[in-house]
């Protein structure tokens, strides 16, 4: 028996990929998704549930202002946009810290920005620990 194919004739490993809406994550294809995968939007319950927030604009605002006032070749850290959006005071920011690194996947998704450690670009759906931000080169 060969591959699956959909209704387009298409097997599921040619489609488009795609980045989650909330996350900026890789969306993997799923088989019961076949008949509606352009209509997907989320990675998860959880992601359609969150969606993007004011907060979540705020901070790519931030973001994109930090890296404006840099060297061409400067980076930043996303914690730098948590205390812009959220202050200094009561450590508020760090509860942003995990928003701010959604907010800086989907600006990666957007073609952006470009998120680096230690100097290279890394796939934002796996990168693990601290990581850095700076425009993306062309």
């Amino acid at each position: 028996m060969g591959r699956q194919r959909d209704r387009d004739g298409e097997s599921p490993d040619v489609r488009a990929e795609k980045t989650c809406g909330s996350c900026g994550r890789r969306i993997e294809w799923r088989a019961r998704w076949a008949r509606d995968w352009e209509a997907v939007r989320w990675c998860s319950d959880a992601c359609r549930a969150r969606g993007v927030r004011p907060v979540d604009r705020a901070l790519e605002e931030s973001i994109r202002s930090l890296l404006a006032g840099r060297a061409g070749d400067a980076t930043i850290c996303p914690s730098e946009a948590a205390r812009a959006v959220g202050g200094d005071e009561d450590d508020a920011w760090r509860e942003l810290m995990e928003p701010a690194r959604r907010a800086a996947r989907r600006l990666v998704a957007a073609g952006e920005v470009e998120i680096t450690q230690g100097g290279r670009v890394v796939d934002p759906s796996t990168a693990k620990g601290p990581i850095r931000v700076r425009r993306a080169r062309p």
